[in-house]
């Protein structure tokens, strides 16, 4: 169920969820080595018993982390599964999700154990402003929906046409229209992106399609080309 996706990160296919409108997106979860073994989990998908044996004989779970605030569907089950874990928000969860107790909003409240060994920056946007993960043992940054990457055909119908429009089904991952068109502050987001590509990461997660196994630092610069002043 586990995939290494370089050293100290793991990635797990979740199941498919239903969006606004009808739309179904693949979910990803990843799973990052932070210090003396402990695990943070990113965008948690639905647990199962065998996914909780697997990632508990990888080490202790110290935090679970939703990306931004779409992504927290099964936040709860992993934080009843694990509750020793710290349960860290993205902006405007807290007050979204208030049958959870959260431990603190990222990227603010990052844990100091972390110690530069996973660090996070905030992509602002009208949506919902991202945290970006980069684990520095892997070289990996995280996205969760600020970069897509459906496959051609994932959606059909007028869905379909949406898709392309939006660009949400690239060859490489693309930051969709939608996203850009709520990128109100463009110096924030420009500078947010100088930081994701200062880390100069090899591979890059996404939620919502395909991971990057080589190029990563190049596939950002193309991806958020258009945010250049």
């Amino acid at each position: 169920m586990l995939r290494a996706f370089g050293n100290g990160l793991w990635l797990v296919e979740g199941p498919v969820v239903d969006g606004a409108a009808g739309f179904r997106y693949p979910t990803r979860m990843a799973i990052l080595r932070g210090a003396e073994e402990g695990l943070a989990i990113w965008s948690p998908v639905a647990i199962t018993p065998e996914l909780r044996a697997e990632v508990t004989a990888l080490g202790p779970v110290r935090q679970i982390v939703a990306p931004n605030a779409l992504h927290h569907l099964y936040l709860k089950d992993w934080a009843s599964a694990f509750p020793a874990a710290e349960v860290l928000a993205a902006p405007r969860l807290v007050a979204k999700r208030f049958d959870i107790r959260f431990d603190g909003e990222l990227p603010q409240d990052a844990p100091a154990a972390w110690g530069g060994r996973i660090e996070t920056v905030l992509c602002p946007n009208r949506i919902a402003p991202e945290v970006v993960f980069y684990h520095a043992e892997s070289r990996a940054v995280l996205v969760s929906d600020l970069l897509q990457r459906l496959p051609k055909g994932w959606f059909t119908g007028w869905r379909g046409w949406v898709a392309r429009m939006d660009r949400m089904t690239e060859a490489e991952p693309t930051v969709p229209r939608k996203f850009r068109m709520a990128t109100n502050d463009r110096a924030a987001a420009r500078a947010a992106v100088a930081r994701m590509i200062g880390w100069a990461p090899e591979r890059l997660v996404i939620a919502h399609g395909a991971p990057v196994e080589a190029g990563a630092t190049e596939v950002l610069r193309r991806a958020f080309g258009w945010l250049s002043p």
